[in-house]
């Protein structure tokens, strides 16, 4: 069954090229060139998504979502506000009427059908989801180099899994800089390369559900390769957009490794992830890192209406190294977990090719862990 989807612009340009636009991806297109004619097409037509601009003349976006959400017959639709209204105050207003996407003009073709795949892939009947709610996807990212963030994520996977018995998916997102293929035993890590490698509208839930490996506690990985030769498909930005945003139509629960802040599309992974834990360690250097990262990270909103997180990766004796309070104090920020550091369990693990929190199940490490996904689930269960 092809999908529709409404379009409610009063410019009739930017309706035509979202129409030709949409229809080369396969949709049927339904236009509306107000608000109230919105309101009439999507209670008679119901289509699968509706974009929607915010400006204009008779009812604005914002009362058009706030009416189509608090009617039965349409409050499950999704909403693309789609707009040249681009300040952080519109996108928060955006939300709270019940938007479930938000999009500032001009955009690339590419970012927006990759939005309107990730909507339509969580709504549409037969899906993952059907009539369930998306995942809750989280970054984890490091001011530098060395921190222990693809562990990390790895360990933070597995504990969460354990903890809440739902299905996670944890995804490398540096292509040729991958490092859980060698860390686990597993001789190919091509999952992310398969698909930056494929055109953008190739990558559906199916084609990533094909390149996911799944461990033997049951986690779903996303592995990047270890070849440098694959650095290069880190231009491959719109296709790890599409990847992105369509995660959290598979699992419940997604959790990427971002590491050090240098992918192109950095913006666009950052606007697919609904929380951010910035994981640091408690040393000079990247603690002034750390605070322009959370300043970069607070024009994205983290921090401010999307939860931001800071982790301390200990991974020296206490006296070679700040306080907690004084990192808290450098930061602006608290702490809202701290990993103790046990080196002979790294080792041990590296020998045995098993993340931290299998080596030593019952160990201070995998305890901390565990902890870390009880306070995560808390506030996503609630």
């Amino acid at each position: 069954m092809v999908e529709r989807i409404l379009v409610v612009d009063d410019e009739l340009e930017t309706l035509r090229l979202i129409g030709v636009m949409l229809q080369r991806q396969g949709y049927e297109i339904i236009a509306a060139a107000s608000g109230a004619e919105a309101i009439s097409i999507a209670n008679k037509e119901k289509p699968n998504l509706i974009i929607l601009d915010i400006m204009m003349p008779d009812i604005d976006g914002y009362e058009v979502t706030k009416e189509l959400k608090s009617a039965s017959a349409t409050k499950d639709i999704p909403i693309l506000m789609f707009t040249a209204k681009s300040q952080v105050e519109d996108k928060i207003t955006g939300y709270d009427v019940g938007a479930d996407d938000y999009l500032t003009k001009p955009v690339h073709p590419a970012e927006l059908v990759a939005h309107v795949k990730a909507l339509i892939s969580r709504t549409v009947k037969g899906g993952v989801f059907a009539d369930e709610e998306p995942g809750h996807t989280i970054g984890v990212i490091s001011p530098k180099g060395g921190i222990g963030c693809s562990s990390f994520v790895l360990s933070l996977a597995m504990s969460y899994q354990q903890e809440t018995k739902e299905q996670v998916i944890a995804a490398e997102l540096r292509p040729g800089l991958g490092s859980w293929g060698l860390d686990l035993g597993y001789p190919e890590s091509i999952g992310l390369k398969n698909l930056l490698n494929k055109t953008n509208s190739e990558i559906t839930t199916g084609a990533i559900k094909e390149e996911l490996i799944r461990t033997i506690s049951g986690e779903l990985l996303l592995l990047a390769s270890y070849n440098v030769k694959d650095l290069k498909l880190v231009n491959s930005t719109e296709q790890m957009q599409t990847i992105v945003s369509l995660l959290p139509a598979i699992a419940p629960f997604v959790i990427l490794d971002i590491g050090v802040p240098y992918l192109l599309n950095l913006r666009e992974i950052l606007e697919n992830c609904d929380e951010v834990i910035l994981l640091t360690e408690p040393y000079p250097a990247s603690i002034e890192r750390s605070k322009l990262l959370i300043e970069k990270l607070g024009e994205f909103g983290f921090g401010k209406y999307k939860l931001l997180s800071v982790v301390l990766n200990n991974r020296m004796r206490s006296d070679l190294q700040y306080t907690t309070k004084q990192v808290e104090l450098a930061l602006g920020q608290p702490i809202y977990h701290i990993i103790s550091p046990n080196p002979e369990n790294a080792y041990n693990a590296s020998e045995r090719k098993m993340a931290l929190v299998k080596n030593q199940p019952e160990g201070l490490t995998a305890q901390q862990y565990t902890q870390l996904a009880k306070m995560i689930a808390q506030h996503i269960l609630a």
